[in-house]
Parts: structure tokens; C-alpha cells; sequence
């Protein structure tokens, strides 16, 4: 290897420099790890090659059998980890050993808690399983040539882990990359060959290329042994792989240090051929909310990798399953275009959403407490099932869970709802919100508190567009408690709701008067037979969007349309019933435009002029004690 003076020193990022600083220093208890890293990166370079040279045999060139070798040096102290896969040009060792997990290396600092032991199962999420490396060693030092590229093309990328790397050009007579670790002082466990052996036992018994070392005998140091089994995983009987093996081939697959929660290991065989092997992480990655990352399944033909393909194989609102399709019969030079026609992806993708959704039903049912897991991680993704998959819309219903007027955690499903409707009530009742300390503490509950009546407290993002595509359960409507005319049929006994005519009837004078001082701002003024503390609330229309959605939309800078909503008053509020004493015109006008903003308010929505809420508020508080009232006036 020859040396072209074209050396570069460079700084990593700052972010990187904290993050090799924390796992040199503190994260790795379990120190092997790096091991399984670079034997998984180099696992990857052989997909990725034999996947190009699909188009372009010419690729191999004279070396067509991919292997991995490690191999270890007690007098230099070192071990090397070879592959002759799709090898880096110096860019792209700049752009993938230069740069630790980019936009994600900053969320990754913030997750660290205290106890950093615990946070070693982040790593793999954030891409930085190479980094492993200064965990064992001093320095790292890759030497690699990309497939195609010519020998004086090669790249010499080096670091010591503590804030600078240099690459320069190297000759490099074949493709691949060999990544060398100068190991510590204390860490000569990994220059034992049967320690070495173990750990490939242990991490890459499935990887499907064969992991090689040198026998130790003297008159066979120049010969090769396969230490793993060197055979997919998802090939082999299902009976004959332990747990520990489909564990950790999701680490593999997935890149995630934690285990996964459960997993469907499927072979069809008949008119369609494929092997399905998914998995249920336990833990979301931090770019799960990136719908347009690559996401979730690898596609095999015939055991040869084609691609990562979330968008194909497997919808978005299940974006968070890992695992491979393996297929027999699609073509081994299929593209994506093709992949958007063909029925047979259509098929398989089909069946994997129903086994991952019976999966999902199942544990709900039987381990709900793991199932407690997969909704604390993912519910707000599957949220979006309801309205990107018609199909499937009723079984994803059932997985659903809320919080309640009847608890707090998210764990009431639908069928927890409907088992608890009273006997007459005709909908299910919800509330969208920005928060549940907002959905608890909204005016809007009053009536049903009062009647013991359930409503779903919906505060996620995603709430309002999922309800938007919901019309009933189990032939039970929904009904949002915020939107429209209540119908009070199966709230109110038929002398209850006669009462409340007879008093909106004796308070007609009052709603008119609020009507003409609000005329042009609201839609409609009527007495309210929902509010029991507050004083008034504002109402939409059934398919209009809520107050808090409203303000999102705007500070996001979209264009809201402007819809009028119906202000509710509670005529028995001291507050609504100090207007009715009201003489002066100018004042009824700014309690009236007092009781449209709170209402506003109070649901999360977004005043035009808060400073004019404050002036106006202001002033009839003066008025109020320049008037030395002795009576007390509640503003809820």
C-alpha cells in the first residue's frame, strides 16, 4: 500500500466529539459489542455490492465469493475486520465516518439520562455502531477501496477518537474496506483467538456471508476457517432456531441494541413462494415521526438483497416493524417502478399488515402489559392507520387506547368504552385537546361529569385528523362534546330537559342583546345545556377544525378557514347573570366580547388581539371596584 500525499486532517462535529467522548468514557459495560458492529457493517457492505452488481457484474471483477475476515496481531496489538463488499471512496468516508449519525447525534445527547449505562441501547438507533470501536481501541485506522473505482483510488481514513480524523489516497489493489483497531492496554481479552471465536458464535451466527479466521495450528496458518454458520436465519426451520438467535438477528437487521418484543417468522409456499420474518421492536427510533425515511423491511429475492422498501412492503402507520421479505419468484433485477405494479408485493404486503395487526390484537389480549410498551411507543403512529387503511380500519380500531373521564393512562380501549356506556346513550363521546391537563380541566365536561357519562380525552397531534376519518364502532357513532347541538335524548330525563327549555325561554332577552353585541364575530348565541361551572364556551360546527388545531395550523404559517362559531352561555353563572343587570350598552358589549374570549381561551384557541383582551379585561375590573360592588363575581 502506497501513500499519495494528499492527506487531510479534519475536525468531527462538535456533537461527535461529546458522543465518542461519552461511549469511550461511560456507556459500554458490555464491551464485545464492537465486534458485532463491525462484522454487521461489514455483512452489510457484501448486501450492498451483490445488490449493484445485479446491473453491473463487471462489479465482482475476479472475486466473486464474498467473505468476512478478522484477524488478530498480540506483537502490534491489533484486530483487523476485512470484507471485500462494496468498499468507500475517500467522499464517502468523509461523509460516513467524518459525520456521527448527523441530525440525530443531538437528540441522542439530550436522551441521555443519569444513569448512562442503561442508554447503550440508544446507540444503534442513531447509526453509530462503528464508533463502538474507540470503546476497545486508542486509534481506528480503515483502509478502503469502493467497487469499480481503480487501485490508486483507495482511502486511508484514521482517528485516535478525540476530535480529529485525517483521510488521504491510498493504492489499494482490491475492493472492500479493513477497518483496524489499535487495542488499549487492558483490553488483551480480544487477541485470544477463542475469545474471539465466541463472540462471532454469539452476535453473527446468522449473518449469511461466511466469517473467517485463520486456524491456529502451525502448519495451517495460511488457511481459512468458517467460524459462523454463514446461512440466513430466516431460511431455516423455525423449529430448529432458538430465541437468542431471532434476538439477535433483529440487533442485526435492525441496528438496535435492545430486544425486540416479538416476532412472526412466516414461510407461504404455493402459487406465491415468499418467507416473512417481522419484528416488534421494543422501543421507537428517534426518526420515527420522518415519514419519508426509509423505514422497516429489507426485500430479498431468492436470498439476494434488493432494498430497504417501508413504502412497498409495509404501510406507513406501521413504519416501526423490522424485519425481511424473501421472495421467490419476483425478478432479481426488479426496481421500485415495478414494485408499485406488481400483485405480488400487493399480496405480501397484505398479509404481513394482518399478521402484525392479529399479532398486536393478540398480545393486547393476552400480555397487556407488553402491549402497554407498544402503544406508549408507537400509538401515535398507529393512529394513522384508521386513515390510510380503510381495509384494516376495524381492527386497528381495537387497538386503540385513550385516556378517559375514567382514567388518565391511555389504556381504555373501545370495547372498555362500550362495556361501560350507560344503557340508553346513543354515541361515544370524545374530547380533542392540546394536552390532558386541558381535555381534563375543559368546560365542555361539565354536563357529563354531572351524569357520570365517559368521554375519550384525545390530546396527540395526530387525534383530530384520525377522528376525521372515524364515523362509528360497533355501530356506536362518535360524537365530539365540542362540536354541534347535543343531542340530550340519552343525557337528560324528560322533566330535566323541560326545565332547561323553561329557562333558555325566560333568558330570550339576554341572548339577543349578547347576539347584536357580538354580531359579525359569532355564528349563533344560545343557552347552553353542556356548562355547569364556566360561564360560556364556544361551539363548531361537526366538521370544523377545534381551537387548538387552529392555533397549530396558524403558527405553522398555513391558512386557517375562518368559521363562526356558536357561543354557549350558562344562564346561571353569576358572571352571565351581573350582564343581564347591565344598563350601559358600551359595557354589555365588552362583557359580551369578555365571555367570547374566555371561551376562546379556555379550549386552546387564539385571540386576534390579546392585547385588547387585556385592556378590556382591565377596565371592567376597575369599573368593578370603582362600583365598590359587595357581591362576588366568579370568572371561571
Amino acid at each position: 500500500m502506497s501513500t499519495v500525499a494528499d492527506k487531510q486532517t479534519m475536525d468531527f462535529q462538535a456533537e461527535a466529539r461529546q458522543l465518542l467522548d461519552l461511549m469511550i468514557h461511560s456507556l459500554y459495560s458490555n464491551k464485545e459489542i464492537f465486534l458485532r458492529e463491525l462484522v454487521s457493517n461489514a455483512s452489510d457492505a457484501c448486501d450492498t455490492l451483490r445488490f449493484e452488481a445485479l446491473g453491473k457484474p463487471d462489479l465482482y471483477g475476479d472475486d466473486p465469493d464474498f467473505r468476512i475476515r478478522i484477524t488478530f496481531d498480540p506483537e502490534k496489538h491489533t484486530i483487523t475486520v476485512s470484507d471485500n463488499g462494496i468498499g468507500m471512496s475517500k467522499e464517502d468516508a468523509v461523509a460516513h465516518l467524518g459525520t456521527i449519525a448527523k441530525s440525530g447525534t443531538q437528540e441522542f445527547l439530550k436522551s441521555l439520562t443519569g444513569d448512562q449505562a442503561k442508554d447503550v441501547r440508544l446507540i444503534g438507533q442513531f447509526g453509530v455502531g462503528f464508533y463502538s470501536s474507540f470503546i476497545v481501541a486508542d486509534k481506528v485506522t480503515v483502509v478502503s477501496r469502493k467497487a469499480a473505482d481503480s487501485a490508486d483510488q483507495g482511502v486511508v481514513w484514521k482517528s485516535d477518537g478525540k476530535g480529529t480524523y485525517s483521510v488521504e489516497s491510498v493504492t489499494r489493489p482490491t475492493r472492500g474496506t479493513d477497518v483496524t483497531l489499535h487495542l488499549k492496554k487492558d483490553e488483551k481479552e480480544f487477541l485470544d483467538p477463542y475469545r474471539l471465536r465466541h463472540i462471532i458464535h454469539t452476535y453473527a451466527d446468522h449473518i449469511a456471508f461466511p466469517v473467517e479466521m485463520q486456524f491456529e495450528e502451525k502448519d495451517k496458518k495460511d488457511e481459512w476457517e468458517t467460524v459462523n454458520r454463514a446461512s440466513a436465519l430466516w431460511q431455516r426451520p423455525k423449529s430448529e432456531i432458538k430465541d437468542e438467535e431471532y434476538k439477535e438477528f433483529y440487533k442485526h437487521v435492525a441496528h438496535d441494541f435492545e430486544e425486540p418484543l416479538a416476532w412472526l417468522h412466516n414461510r407461504v409456499e404455493g402459487k406465491q413462494s415468499y418467507t416473512t420474518l417481522l419484528y416488534i421492536p421494543g422501543r421507537a427510533p428517534f426518526d420515527l415521526w420522518d415519514r419519508d425515511h426509509p423505514h422497516g423491511l429489507k426485500l430479498y429475492v431468492k436470498r439476494v438483497f434488493i432494498m430497504d422498501d417501508a413504502k412497498h412492503l409495509m404501510p406507513a402507520y406501521l413504519r416501526f416493524v423490522r424485519g425481511l421479505v424473501d421472495s421467490d419468484d419476483l425478478p432479481l433485477n426488479v426496481s421500485r417502478e415495478l414494485l408499485q405494479q406488481n400483485k405480488l408485493i400487493n399480496s405480501i404486503r397484505s398479509a404481513s399488515v394482518k399478521r402484525i395487526l392479529n399479532a398486536l390484537a393478540k398480545m393486547a389480549d393476552k400480555e397487556p402489559e407488553k402491549y402497554a410498551t407498544v402503544w406508549t411507543q408507537f400509538g401515535k403512529v398507529i393512529k394513522e392507520g384508521p386513515g390510510e387503511d380503510t381495509v384494516n380500519r376495524d381492527r386497528i380500531l381495537k387497538l386503540l387506547r385513550f385516556s378517559s373521564t375514567n382514567s388518565d393512562e391511555q389504556t381504555v380501549s373501545l370495547a372498555d368504552y362500550l362495556a361501560r356506556m350507560k344503557k340508553d346513550q346513543k354515541y361515544i363521546y370524545y374530547l380533542t385537546s392540546d394536552s390532558l391537563n386541558a381535555a381534563k380541566n375543559s368546560s365542555y365536561l361539565g354536563l357529563f361529569r354531572g351524569k357520570d357519562i365517559e368521554v375519550l380525552l384525545l390530546y396527540d397531534r395526530v387525534d383530530e385528523w384520525m377522528m376525521s376519518h372515524i364515523e362509528e364502532y360497533q355501530d356506536k357513532k362518535f360524537k365530539s362534546i365540542a362540536k354541534g347541538e347535543l343531542d340530550l335524548d340519552d343525557l337528560i330525563d324528560e322533566d330535566e330537559q323541560k326545565a332547561r327549555e323553561k329557562l333558555a325561554s325566560q333568558h330570550t332577552g339576554l341572548v339577543e342583546r349578547i347576539k347584536t353585541a357580538l354580531n359579525g364575530k359569532i355564528k349563533d348565541v344560545r343557552v347552553s345545556h353542556r356548562l355547569t361551572d364556566a360561564p360560556s364556551c364556544v361551539v363548531l360546527e361537526d366538521h370544523d377544525m377545534s381551537m387548538h388545531l387552529q392555533r397549530m395550523f396558524k403558527s405553522a404559517g398555513h391558512e386557517v378557514p375562518l368559521g363562526k362559531p356558536v357561543l354557549e352561555i350558562n344562564i346561571e353563572h353569576p358572571l352571565v347573570l351581573r350582564m343581564e343587570e347591565e344598563t350601559d350598552e358600551d359595557r354589555f358589549v365588552d362583557w359580551s366580547q369578555l365571555l367570547l374570549d374566555q371561551a376562546i381561551l379556555s379550549e386552546g384557541g387564539e385571540l386576534d388581539d390579546p392585547a385588547d383582551y387585556v385592556k378590556r379585561l382591565n377596565s371592567l375590573l376597575v369599573d368593578l371596584s370603582d362600583a365598590g360592588s359587595g357581591g362576588r363575581i366568579i370568572v371561571d
